[in-house]
């Protein structure tokens, strides 16, 4: 007989991802860092899209199984500043109705002092930044 599932708890409270390219022919890369990062086990994964110009639907096929795995462990996906053109994709296929697509700036990145901090001020969150080139082999 066994007992409950026991669920770990998260280890990091926040992972943001930058993604350039993301279609199919990147896929496997991308997919790959997203393996390492669901890992981890964190508590939030922001996708910064800002710098991404396409998405096709096999990248939304990736987001939608990151979503998945990161609910399963009480995670969530967020998606961030995608332009116009792929806030419309996402829009289109029904993306936005799952997974929040927010317009914001990126957090500070290590080694920004810290803004003024008055006595009752929450100490600030631990947040792992990275960069991660995803090129697809041609």
């Amino acid at each position: 007989m066994t007992g409950p599932l026991t669920t770990r708890p998260c280890t990091l409270p926040l992972v943001e991802v930058c993604v350039t390219e993301f279609d199919l022919a990147c896929l496997p890369a991308t997919g790959a860092v997203f393996d390492r990062l669901v890992a981890l086990r964190p508590a939030q994964v922001v996708v910064d899209l800002s710098g991404c110009r396409h998405i096709d639907a096999a990248a939304i096929g990736l987001l939608l199984d990151v979503h998945r795995r990161l609910a399963r462990i009480d995670g969530v996906l967020t998606v961030r500043n995608p332009n116009p053109r792929i806030r419309r994709i996402l829009h289109t296929a029904r993306l936005d109705q799952i997974l929040p697509i927010v317009d914001t700036a990126p957090s500070s990145p290590p080694g920004t002092p810290p803004a003024e901090r008055g006595p009752t001020a929450a100490p600030p969150a631990l947040v792992a930044h990275g960069r991660a080139s995803v090129r697809a082999a041609t």
